[in-house]
């Protein structure tokens, strides 16, 4: 067995530990077979390919993490993503979920405010071939209203309240999933469903996500905008 084959049984594995939270016996097979056939070591620092495939976070530079595998599959799970979607990604980091999002459905929209950041993912994804991953660098707290509505959004940093933006710019019947809490405390990853305006809200299970910062964020400025 491989590193990646392993990882995806570390996956399957804590799916089933964690049952009794998420109301999920198993992920869907189509997210596994993704998680399957992307090459995380292609997402991490050179220095920690080591780590690339065991089933926790792995640190990316400017104070950012790729998540842990099996939360990166049990949030694309909760999307119920379609060949024919249009997801939105707010946070793409190294450009891992993404990645793993673009064999799941028609096109991935991903914001990410560190230009930095930005830059080495759009690169990567261009050069594994992830053409329908399209990265702008901006505050993700607004969303991407250009392309809106989405048939899904998901947000891999913890905000402190659910951006309204992002429930604006969701379709009818679209899914959003967001760690929500505070920095570096208490944090629950939360599944919204938006159905004929109504607002659902699940808890699924507590988290730890690095900040998500932006317009919101209490020492950014009120001039702050996207680029």
């Amino acid at each position: 067995m491989n590193a990646l084959q392993r990882m995806i049984k570390d996956i399957e594995q804590e799916a089933r530990w964690t049952r009794h939270l998420t109301g999920k016996e198993a992920l869907d097979p189509r997210v596994i077979a993704a998680m399957g056939q992307v090459p995380r070591h292609a997402f991490v620092p050179e220095d920690l390919t080591y780590l690339a495939y065991e089933n926790g976070p792995i640190p990316i530079g400017a104070g950012q993490t790729i998540s842990q595998p099996y939360i990166v599959a049990l949030m694309t799970d909760l999307l119920k993503t379609r060949p024919t979607d249009r997801i939105l990604e707010i946070g793409t980091g190294s450009g891992y979920q993404a990645a793993v999002l673009s064999q799941l459905v028609q096109k991935v929209y991903s914001v990410e405010i560190i230009e930095s950041l930005a830059e080495k993912a759009r690169r990567r994804l261009s050069k594994l071939g992830y053409d329908n991953v399209e990265v702008r660098t901006g505050d993700g707290y607004f969303g991407w209203p250009e392309h809106a509505p989405y048939d899904g959004v998901i947000v891999t940093a913890a905000a402190p309240y659910i951006p309204p933006a992002l429930i604006e710019q969701l379709k009818n019947g679209g899914r959003l999933v967001i760690p929500i809490g505070l920095p570096h405390g208490y944090q629950e990853l939360k599944l919204i469903e938006k159905a004929n305006k109504e607002i659902k809200i699940q808890t699924v299970l507590s988290v730890s996500f690095v900040p998500l910062t932006g317009r919101h964020d209490p020492d950014s400025t009120d001039d702050a905008h996207e680029t």
